[in-house]
């Protein structure tokens, strides 16, 4: 029974990281510049998860493997007048269509209201089950 928490757990762990990358993405989705002041448009976060849990090395679960850049081309807008326009006058913004994060965020609300469900009828079925021992 124990393993189920560990699995909800481990889901909403990984959800709420997923949130994390789509809220980055959606605060830059029009940084142009990084922290240095050099102009460097920010690239959209993926998030990618895999099967189960490397520290403890069960399958059972899920975590974050990695978080990708999103190799997509940046968005280009034409701004003559920039100082950072290319030479046909184009500036290149970040790659963030916030259609996408949106629907993206919504999914990965989803998910971890499931997982918390699923974590609340396995506390209510232990609960269950030392009322029967009891």
């Amino acid at each position: 029974m124990f393993g189920s928490l560990d699995i909800s757990t481990s889901a909403l762990i990984a959800q709420r990281t997923r949130m994390e990358v789509i809220s980055a993405n959606l605060a830059n989705k029009d940084s142009i510049y990084n922290a240095k002041g050099d102009y460097s448009p920010f690239r959209r976060r993926i998030t990618v998860f895999a099967q189960g849990d490397p520290a403890t090395g069960t399958d059972a679960g899920v975590h974050v493997q990695k978080i990708l850049l999103d190799p997509s081309p940046l968005r280009k807008m034409y701004e003559p007048g920039h100082p950072n326009a290319d030479a046909q006058g184009y500036v290149q913004y970040p790659n963030i269509d916030s259609s996408v994060e949106m629907i993206n965020a919504l999914e990965a609300s989803r998910a971890y209201e499931a997982n918390i469900t699923a974590a609340e009828a396995t506390k209510s079925m232990m609960q269950s089950s030392l009322r029967l021992l009891a």
